[in-house]
């Protein structure tokens, strides 16, 4: 019997890049790591720095730049190139879809002539859009790209929550749908703590949760991303944390429900779409959607979110 290895490449060795491997050699989710990225040098910094600190955790993992002929017999791509926005210009995500879009054409061109076929999980913002913009551009099976959109959109409303209420955010059950980025929603209907839906704490303590601004909770929860982009100028520590839970979901086949970004083909009222809702995810990519119950309110949040990414999905077909 032979021992198959998992292989991941990343496109991209910047700061986000680099911290993604970071985050998947620490966990031990993979044998072999290659860096393609136009800056050949970086990619091969990034890569022997990377390597050397394999010394000393626990598990053993190939880190090495390479080309895109290394991705023929790869399990996995993330892709994660792309300019960061800048904030000095008051950009969003969505602004910097122009030349995002530059990179990515060269890009899916090179993944075309690769021979890769395995999943391709697409970091580079607008997320969701650009994710659109590649499976379509490829034809790629839509189950085996997706986006980790809102997973870290999430972890962030969680951390909202734990900080209005004092209940550590492992306890809470929280997710931010529809686009990484300003239209996204919190999906409040879904909300429970301990186990318990919020609409029945705000009935039980009113004091404690019946006075909670859910409007508040929701931007600052938006707004996480952005206060980490005005300290440092990047993020990177969060998305890395993001990325790894996604990949053991799909290479330890879990059947794990993680909110990411998938192509709606009627769910939540929407087709044609890329937006981040929950999801089954295993080793087939995205296996099912989970359609939480929203409100009718929640559901027009969410399609004016689907609808802004419509938009600026026909937009990048024209550059």
């Amino acid at each position: 019997m032979e021992i198959q290895k998992r292989k991941i490449v990343i496109i991209g060795a910047g700061h986000v890049g680099s911290h993604a491997g970071y985050a998947l050699i620490s966990q031990g989710l993979c044998e072999e790591i290659v860096y393609i990225d136009t800056d050949t040098k970086k990619a091969a910094a990034q890569a022997l720095d990377l390597f050397d600190a394999t010394v000393y955790l626990p598990k053993r993992c190939i880190v090495r730049a390479g080309d895109y002929t290394d991705a023929k017999d790869a399990d996995l791509m993330v892709v994660a190139a792309g300019p960061l926005p800048d904030m000095n210009k008051g950009q969003t995500r969505m602004d910097t879809l122009s030349e995002t879009i530059a990179i990515i054409k060269e890009v899916t061109e090179n993944i075309r002539t690769s021979g890769f076929e395995g999943i391709i999980l697409n970091i580079s913002n607008p997320a969701d859009v650009v994710t659109h913009y590649i499976q379509h551009t490829l034809h790629y099976p839509a189950e085996k790209i997706l986006s980790t959109s809102t997973t870290l959109d999430s972890a962030r409303l969680r951390r909202a929550i734990s900080e209005a209420i004092g209940i550590d955010q492992k306890s809470i059950s929280a997710y931010a749908l529809g686009e990484h980025g300003e239209s996204q929603m919190a999906a409040w209907s879904a909300v429970t703590i301990g186990g318990k839906p919020l609409a029945q704490l705000q009935k039980e303590k009113p004091e404690v949760y019946g006075v909670l601004d859910l409007k508040a909770i929701a931007a600052e929860g938006k707004a996480g991303g952005w206060h980490v982009l005005a300290g440092k100028g990047s993020t990177e520590f969060g998305i890395g944390a993001a990325i790894a839970e996604v990949v053991r979901a799909i290479f330890g086949d879990e059947n794990r429900i993680l909110p990411v970004s998938t192509l709606l083909t009627g769910q939540y009222r929407e087709t044609d779409v890329y937006a981040s809702v929950p999801c089954v995810l295993n080793r087939h990519g995205v296996a099912q959607v989970v359609e939480l119950a929203l409100t009718e309110e929640e559901f027009e949040e969410f399609h004016k979110s689907c609808q802004t990414m419509k938009e600026n999905f026909d937009l990048a077909l024209t550059f």
